[in-house]
């Protein structure tokens, strides 16, 4: 296992993330349990969770299964969706974070969080008393790091230009949703984390499983993530001629390897400049052993290259305006 440091900061996580979001859902107590512990002995030391996954039960399953090894964990975890009925059991105001962090350190059974993480942009709570808050957690000790979800580019540069303007706590990474399916964050995201030095830890690496090569063109699944997902994970979001036609190179590539589909589209990620760490989850322990089988091994020059040109953007404006100007 390799490791990176996490954005702008001497904190050294490991090339992949164990993502726990299945745990207590399609992943049992037991096997989660076990999942974390393969992963701490492979030399893995990344964990992120959120206190809304599975009603907190994630949270709490991650707790049990770092009780004794709590040192050798970098912890994440996020606050800002609805936990309860109430007015104020969702967002970022000093009170719900206040709550949320003391609510994520029980179930989680520690003292601290390494890195606690905004999961939406909310647009009820002015930034300034966010970051606020988040510093003052900083401070107190319960928080060592913050981090950002599913922002806009506007948004997390204002947010960072508030931490430095005021000499305040900044994010050190970002969340995105990212893969050879999902580029959308190359036209700002990137770009802007690569200028501030704000590490990117992608989730959803394998396009929510359609990149794991079991799902056909023209055939509906009936099984799996994509089988009942809406949105973003959707059937009808993922099933397009575009990404039947990246997922038929992966499967070549893959073929070629002796590797799998879902090895392959992590591998691309994992050899990706600007990305520090991706977010795999598993539904069984077949597929942890699978995901985590995507490092100690490279892609060559021209695999990767063929890859990263069959999923690229368009070129669009101002992007393709601005090109012209570059010295």
């Amino acid at each position: 296992m390799q490791y990176k440091t996490l954005g702008k900061s001497g904190l050294l996580v490991s090339e992949l993330c164990l993502g726990a979001m299945t745990f207590g859902k399609e992943v049992n107590e037991e096997d989660s349990i076990n999942m974390v512990h393969r992963f701490l002995d492979k030399g893995g030391n990344f964990i992120d969770t959120a206190d809304v996954y599975v009603g907190g039960e994630s949270e709490k399953i991650v707790g049990k299964a770092i009780k004794e090894r709590r040192s050798e964990v970098v912890l994440a975890t996020k606050v800002r969706m609805r936990v309860g009925p109430h007015p104020n059991d969702f967002g970022y105001s000093r009170r719900r974070i206040m709550e949320g962090i003391d609510q994520s350190l029980k179930r989680l059974n520690t003292d601290y969080i390494d890195l606690y993480q905004l999961h939406v942009w909310d647009h009820l709570t002015p930034i300034e008393e966010t970051i606020r808050t988040l510093d003052d957690l900083v401070s107190s000790g319960k928080v060592r790091y913050i981090g950002c979800s599913n922002f806009l580019a506007w948004q997390m540069m204002k947010a960072l230009s508030y931490s430095d303007f005021q000499n305040m706590v900044r994010f050190i990474s970002i969340q995105p949703q990212y893969s050879l399916i999902n580029r959308e964050m190359d036209r700002e995201i990137l770009p802007l984390c690569k200028e501030e030095n704000v590490g990117i830890i992608p989730w959803a690496p394998i396009g929510g499983g359609f990149l794991t090569g079991k799902y056909r063109k023209g055939e509906s699944p009936n099984s799996g993530r994509l089988s009942n997902g809406v949105g973003e994970s959707s059937w009808e979001n993922r099933a397009n001629e575009k990404n039947f036609a990246i997922l038929e190179a992966v499967q070549e590539i893959a073929h070629s390897l002796d590797k799998t589909p879902a090895q392959v589209a992590l591998r691309w990620l994992l050899q990706k400049e600007e990305i520090t760490s991706p977010i795999f989850g598993a539904s069984s322990l077949e597929q942890f052993e699978e995901n985590i089988g995507s490092i100690g091994w490279e892609l060559t020059a021209e695999q990767w290259n063929q890859l990263d040109e069959i999923s690229k953007l368009p070129s669009e404006y101002p992007t393709r305006f601005l090109e012209k100007f570059k010295r």
